[in-house]
């Protein structure tokens, strides 16, 4: 009977955690406080879900703010935090600033959607140019994978063409499918893998959480699946390589045409 209704009771006691966005508060940074390049952490400070100094930020901070604002389970909030912690260059550290995560080729990457190259001066402040570069590749009111992988793909491109230090490892290649996936699992349709354009332009160009736009924290509880899963689809979307059951099909359909 226990086994039957733990997953209620766990469901009830992490929606419970969610905190009302009115008791957070938007603030601006001030001249002493850190930010980094990630806009989700950024905004989480700016909001005070996260330290709003962007200092002494710590694994139970990380998992009480991503919790809170977003609905994400204690275990994926906890992976988030190992995946920055490693920005701290002390050794045994137990928590990392905004600032630290500037550090190109750590955490920080060439071809963000938002940011410029470290290899051109600042790679942590929102760069509207590079992001209107990435607007436009978003050709509709709801954003799909195809677009947001189109937006990655072309931001490569360019940085690759540009950049003559352009770096894009394996592993930031993983890094980059969560980031891209990012607008879909804070605001949009898991399901679906859409969200809606305005949401993720104001929160990219304000760092702030979309409220006045109507969007509120889901209810259902984000874990490392729906990661995985939103990753793999913006990975296929962003392949230029057609299906050869594709190719198979068109020669099929041009030569019933008369084309060959």
């Amino acid at each position: 009977m226990r086994l039957i209704f733990l997953p209620v009771t766990l469901s009830i006691a992490l929606a419970a955690a969610i905190e009302p966005l009115d008791s957070h508060p938007w603030q601006a940074p001030g001249p002493n406080d850190f930010r980094g390049p990630c806009p989700m952490l950024n905004t989480l400070s700016n909001h005070q879900f996260l330290p709003h100094d962007g200092r002494n930020i710590t694994k139970d901070k990380v998992i009480s703010a991503m919790g809170s604002a977003l609905n994400f389970n204690e275990s994926l909030a906890a992976l988030m935090f190992q995946m920055a912690i490693v920005a701290n260059p002390s050794k045994n550290a137990t928590f990392f600033t905004l600032e630290q995560l500037q550090v190109h080729g750590v955490l920080e990457h060439d071809a963000s959607l938002s940011r410029s190259d470290a290899f051109f001066g600042n790679n942590y402040v929102f760069n509207e140019s590079i992001f209107n570069e990435t607007k436009l590749y978003w050709t509709g009111e709801t954003l799909d994978a195809n677009m947001l992988a189109n937006s990655k793909v072309a931001r490569q491109i360019s940085s690759k063409a540009f950049n003559p230090n352009y770096t894009f490892t394996p592993t930031v290649e993983s890094f980059s499918l969560g980031e891209v996936s990012a607008p879909i699992i804070a605001f949009g349709d898991m399901q679906a893998a859409t969200v809606r354009r305005d949401l993720v332009e104001y929160f990219f160009e304000n760092e702030r959480f979309p409220t006045e736009l109507g969007w509120s924290t889901r209810t259902e509880v984000v874990n490392i699946d729906a990661i995985l899963r939103l990753s793999e689809i913006i990975g296929n979307a962003s392949s230029l390589i057609t299906s050869s059951e594709a190719v198979v099909s068109t020669r099929r359909r041009d030569l019933h045409a008369g084309i060959y």
